[in-house]
């Protein structure tokens, strides 16, 4: 772990400013830490809630937590990974020891920084330096860097044939749909469901409940654009909720003769989630909020929504537990169980990462190639 530290990466100094390309020292792991060598990572709306200030973070920070790289060295202690290893980094740790990682019934496990959101390393300090300023981390994972340090419990040894650029996706976006889809709500063959917001992750959503056997998945966006490619992927109905004069819960009750079996929400939006609650079925529907809440916003709603029997459940990384599914997930991509190249719209070098966020902006889906 002796090799030279100043590599470049994006920072994000403040809320709403482009990420500025810099030469930034990325310190050695230290025990049970590991030093990854980042070679494809996606962009992710999460990302850009951060700059946004939707999601509230500590600045200066290195984004990113969806990605895929190569194991440079590891600290005392690691036995999971080697250098050379392909991993995928792991916004959601699996530490194998706390409540959460015991139970058979929850994913997230408490070292996560998705809760505390400190932005720094399970010991309270930052691997990266910035101007003699130290930089913080996002998630444990921090990808939009040439390398980064992450802990043992935040990283997955994956197939060494695996593409970087394609399984990347699967530690965040793909995985988070289609694991809210197959663990959170366990759609059953024959259901009917509802997706509300097309972009990678609620294409993800569609095709998990396809794989589950959904008879009917119905696609919700005011993007028709979209609508194309959620047919492709198994989306049976398509609607704008532009195209109607009634609340868009009304259209879908009515369409399905009583509300659907399954909605998601994959927006992130108050509206949207209430939306998507009112449109399952009223007494046994099951409504899985996927999209990451705004900040400092609270739904009210008429409890009797609730009262008769409906059920209201959120999903994190598409309630995987990260070690044990990623490996799994990505020997099932090898297999052809599902596609992700659907997902991706474009692959752009890391230095235009400011391009590709303008595009994500505008709908778009892709991978930035270190």
């Amino acid at each position: 772990a002796t090799m030279g530290t100043e590599r470049s990466l994006s920072v994000l100094w403040e809320v709403n400013k482009p990420f500025s390309i810099e030469e930034v020292e990325v310190a050695p792991p230290k025990e049970h830490e590991v030093r990854i060598k980042i070679m494809a990572t996606g962009i992710c709306r999460s990302d850009d809630h951060v700059i946004t200030g939707a999601l509230v973070e500590p600045f200066p920070i290195i984004l990113g937590h969806e990605a895929a790289g190569v194991v440079e060295s590891v600290g005392q202690g690691v036995t999971s990974v080697k250098p050379g290893d392909k991993v995928v980094p792991l916004f959601v740790p699996q530490c194998g020891e706390c409540k959460n990682c015991l139970s058979s019934k929850g994913n997230l496990c408490i070292n996560t920084d998705l809760g505390t959101r400190r932005g720094l390393m399970p010991d309270g300090t930052t691997r990266f330096t910035c101007k003699g300023k130290a930089v913080h981390h996002f998630l444990g994972t921090s990808t939009f860097t040439e390398y980064t340090v992450v802990h043992e419990s935040a990283v997955a040894k994956i197939d060494s044939a695996a593409p970087l650029e394609k399984v990347c996706l699967i530690g965040c976006g793909f995985s988070t749909g289609y694991g809210a889809a197959l663990q959170t709500a366990k759609v059953e063959p024959g259901s009917t469901c509802a997706v509300f917001g097309l972009g990678g992750v609620g294409l993800s959503v569609i095709m998990g409940c396809k794989v589950a056997g959904a008879a009917r998945i119905i696609a919700v966006d005011i993007n028709s654009n979209k609508f194309a490619k959620a047919k492709e992927l198994g989306a049976t109905d398509c609607i704008n909720p532009k195209d109607f004069d009634k609340p868009i819960h009304e259209v879908l009750t009515e369409m399905t003769g009583g509300g659907v079996d399954y909605s998601f929400e994959v927006i992130g939006r108050t509206d949207t989630m209430t939306a998507a609650f009112a449109c399952c079925h009223y007494n046994y529907g099951v409504s899985v909020i996927v999209g990451v809440p705004p900040a400092a916003q609270n739904i009210t709603f008429d409890p009797m929504l609730l009262f008769t029997g409906r059920s209201w459940k959120g999903s994190v990384f598409g309630g995987w537990k990260g070690k044990d599914a990623v490996p799994k997930l990505v020997d099932d991509y090898m297999k052809k169980k599902f596609v992700l190249d659907p997902l991706i719209t474009h692959t752009l070098p890391w230095t235009k990462i400011n391009e590709g966020f303008d595009l994500l902006r505008t709908g778009k889906r892709f991978v930035l190639r270190f």
